[in-house]
């Protein structure tokens, strides 16, 4: 098996031709991986780069320039004959330079067994060293962010490391649908905040709540805000419409209105974000406008939004940055009050 040093430059060379990103899930994770697929782009602007993710997210890539393919197999259906069809896939197109920034259990068995077939990739790279890995970092703090792990990753391959923000291409529909929103609501113009107050339903712990929301709400009308804007998917309609009737009709509610990439263009118009832990607080990151994060069971140095623009609060108590799924109390987040969030957004000079 080839071996190669960990101190490389690989974008000083002229043989790495074709390139495969592999980042499988999940939206938050996709947000802000999507800085370091941005360097790794910037690194070989001749290469053809090719993306491998999930059916699901496969729509935050479509029409992106930077990629000429977009492999989309669900490995978790028919698990081995996708992961087979997932093999014959990677192995015919002929990598020269394969990044692994999902780096699980699956996708190092998947390489491992690319590799052991015979398969000639140059270079593979993970988020740690060892086999199926050519190249990978040392081992980070247990508290580094997940971001920084990525950024390692490519770092052992000499990849500049120069994206501050996630990078995503939005097309013009997307652009024109969050545009007509904003003129259609009376909005363009106005000082906005936007809300993102749900999560899936599995991630119950990582709510703030409505009635928290709904105050906070108040506190930013009171104090010059012309509006709020209430955004989320379908599912999360609910936590929204209880917001909307604790207010009055200075609050916009667009849940289920949107599709994911509108939410980037249309939150560039706010003038602040507020947010629970979610991937779609990960992905309006780009939109580069100050933004508050609660945090319940997760850790926010591993977890939060990438960007110097992000704040985030959560309740300093015994079981902090427990992981849990599941809790009797749910302290870590209904303990931040919505004055301690109106005064957060005081300091990050959004009032």
């Amino acid at each position: 098996m080839q071996h190669h040093p960990q101190a490389v430059n690989l974008p000083a060379r002229k043989d790495i031709r074709r390139i495969l990103i592999i980042k499988w899930s999940a939206l938050g994770n996709i947000a802000y991986t999507t800085a370091a697929m941005e360097d790794v782009c910037r690194a070989f602007p001749h290469a053809e780069i090719h993306i491998n993710t999930m059916p699901v997210y496969q729509n935050l890539f479509e029409g992106d320039p930077r990629f000429k393919k977009i492999i989309a197999i669900p490995l978790r259906r028919q698990g081995l004959r996708n992961s087979l069809r997932w093999l014959r896939e990677v192995r015919d197109n002929r990598y020269d330079l394969i990044v692994d920034f999902q780096s699980n259990d699956r996708s190092r068995i998947l390489l491992a067994l690319l590799r052991l077939s015979g398969a000639k990739v140059s270079f593979i790279t993970g988020n740690q060293r060892g086999f199926p890995y050519h190249l990978g970092p040392a081992p980070l703090p247990e508290t580094a962010h997940a971001l920084e792990r990525q950024r390692a990753n490519i770092a052992s391959a000499g990849i500049p490391i120069a994206t501050p923000l996630p990078t995503f291409h939005i097309q013009p529909r997307h652009r024109e649908h969050a545009e007509a929103l904003l003129r259609d609501h009376r909005l363009l113009g106005k000082r906005f905040a936007v809300f993102l107050p749900g999560c899936q339903a599995a991630g119950y712990l990582k709510r703030w709540g409505a009635i928290r929301f709904s105050a906070l709400a108040i506190y930013l009308r009171e104090a010059g805000y012309d509006n709020v804007v209430l955004l989320g998917a379908e599912d999360e309609q609910e936590e929204c419409r209880r917001i909307e009737e604790a207010c009055g009709d200075w609050l916009v509610n667009l849940c289920g209105q949107t599709e994911i990439l509108d939410l980037i263009p249309l939150c560039q118009h706010a003038a602040c974000i507020v947010a629970n832990d979610t991937g779609t607080a990960h992905l309006t990151a780009a939109a580069a406008v100050p933004m508050l994060v609660f945090f319940g069971p997760t850790d926010p140095r591993r977890a939060r939004p990438a960007g110097d623009h992000i704040t985030t609060l959560q309740a300093d108590i015994y079981c902090i940055n427990c992981y849990r799924k599941d809790c009797s109390h749910h302290s870590c987040t209904e303990l931040v009050s919505p004055e301690a969030a109106f005064a957060a957004i005081k300091k990050i000079g959004a009032v």
